[in-house]
């Protein structure tokens, strides 16, 4: 390896890093904006936010590792281009294609290893994370006393407390509601003092120098309905409630093992086949019962099994039948063509979601590969633009590549939308978006071979002159 290649792979290694994980750090960010309400007030520990944050970050590869190399490409060659150093690389006999020969031997490795990784660790990653993720989100709001608020988080109970300890235990001045009782009379609990623990699944306060009111049904006279409160003092007390459900359950991971999203390729493959199979039965079993409604009937012998020859016949055919007979026969025609209209409408939905089922599976196919071949295309795209452009740093490369990328994203979005309601093909769904850019690619890389400007106005003048006098 020459010195000009290693100077290359290292300018090209250090962005690459910094800004892999500046992305991954913003989209984390955004993830946390989204299930904010669903991570706040919970009492979770921080272990279970981090490890949800960890395999967050595994599902948002697919994004930071092709934006990374493509703001990365741009960085490099933007910085080599200002400083100049571009132009004694090709004063020592390089072009540009040898010069990025071991770049592109190092994002081949990347892409290669981000096939393995979608293949093998993004799937189990994806169902740690859809599993948490489940949990959590259906976890009720944990207990929490604050002060001066009445907290409803316990089922049938009310608390308030006017103050709390340093400890977090001592609470002064607590005032409790009880609403379990059926007959629809509250029950109330004043205490000075007291203290509160817990286990798994009680939450004890240990309330001291208190009142408790009660009221009840007295002895009901005719016209005069009685209710009778009950006041008694205490000097210690236990109150225990139940919040058992408030602990957060995990999962078993094996509910969630048949997920799209979930599985390798070999995975995708066996379910693919199995619901084709599934929807080819389905389709067979439809087609025999909607057959059953459009039996042969002879009017005069009934149902038979002999097909009996059709007979042309002309005008209104109900003539042909007698005339007490008609509505009848009216009758049991529309219900007849009622029950096939609904047994269609049933099968077309059934049909439309089992056909959708598959689509995702060959789109989530399909996304295996597009992830690898995406870091290349990107790269062909920033490095030959960060040469063009000779600009470095966080300023204009940025910007070019955050269009350059959202050209792609909207462009990959849109497709796989439409691949999804059926207007594309799943395999033209996920492959659009590289089929359109390549072309792009192979152009910036050719004008930035040939030193040519990004837009030479001059050329394209020349070149309309020349195709008027052509005309002429």
């Amino acid at each position: 390896m020459k010195k000009i290649h290693l100077l290359l792979l290292k300018a090209f290694i250090r962005p690459f890093f910094v800004t892999f994980f500046i992305v991954m750090f913003i989209l984390l960010m955004l993830f946390l904006f989204k299930y904010v309400d669903d991570l706040i007030g919970k009492g979770f520990e921080w272990y279970i936010i981090l490890e949800l944050m960890y395999y967050a970050s595994a599902a948002n590869v697919s994004m930071a590792l092709p934006l990374s190399i493509l703001l990365s490409s741009i960085m490099t060659f933007g910085t080599l281009g200002e400083n100049y150093e571009l132009v004694a690389i090709k004063s020592a006999g390089l072009s540009l294609q040898k010069a990025m020969r071991p770049l592109f031997v190092l994002i081949i490795c990347i892409a290669i290893s981000s096939f393995i990784f979608s293949d093998y660790m993004l799937p189990k990653a994806n169902l740690k994370y859809g599993s948490l993720l489940w949990d959590i989100t259906n976890k009720k709001l944990s207990f929490l006393i604050k002060e001066g608020v009445f907290n409803n988080s316990i089922p049938g109970y009310s608390i308030r407390v006017n103050k709390k300890g340093d400890d977090g235990v001592s609470l002064y001045d607590v005032m409790i509601y009880d609403h379990t009782n059926t007959n629809g009379m509250a029950k109330i609990i004043i205490a000075k003092e007291g203290k509160m623990y817990s286990n798994d699944k009680y939450l004890f306060l240990k309330l001291k120098n208190g009142v408790r009111y009660e009221e009840s049904s007295g002895r009901n006279t005719y016209n005069n309905p009685r209710q009778e409160l009950t006041r008694m003092r205490f000097t210690e007390t236990d109150q225990k409630f139940d919040i058992s459900s408030f602990k957060m359950a995990r999962t078993d991971e094996q509910d969630f093992r048949n997920n799209t999203q979930m599985l390798n390729l070999k995975g995708l493959t066996k379910k693919r086949d199995s619901l084709v199979k599934e929807l080819d039965s389905v389709n067979k079993f439809a087609s025999a019962t909607v057959n059953n409604y459009y039996r042969q009937n002879n009017y005069a012998k009934g149902y038979t099994k002999v097909k009996v020859p059709a007979k042309e016949i002309k005008g209104d055919i109900l003539k042909t039948f007698p005339e007490k007979q008609r509505l009848a026969i009216v009758q049991s025609a529309l219900d007849l063509a009622t029950s096939v209209k609904q047994a269609t409408s049933n099968r077309v939905g059934d049909y439309e979601d089992r056909t959708r089922s598959i689509i995702k599976v060959q789109l989530e196919y399909q996304r295996k590969f597009t992830l690898a071949v995406s870091c290349v295309l990107l790269f062909f795209i920033g490095a030959p633009l960060g040469a063009i452009i000779r600009k470095g740093g966080l300023g204009l490369p940025v910007v070019m590549a955050i269009v350059f990328f959202l050209l792609y994203h909207i462009i990959a979005t849109v497709s796989e939308k439409s691949a999804t309601t059926g207007s594309l093909l799943p395999f033209f769904g996920m492959w659009l978006a590289i089929f359109i850019l390549s072309p792009l690619g192979a152009f910036l890389t050719y004008k930035a071979t040939v030193d040519s400007a990004l837009f030479d106005v001059g050329y394209f003048k020349q070149v309309f002159i020349n195709l008027f006098k052509k005309k002429k």
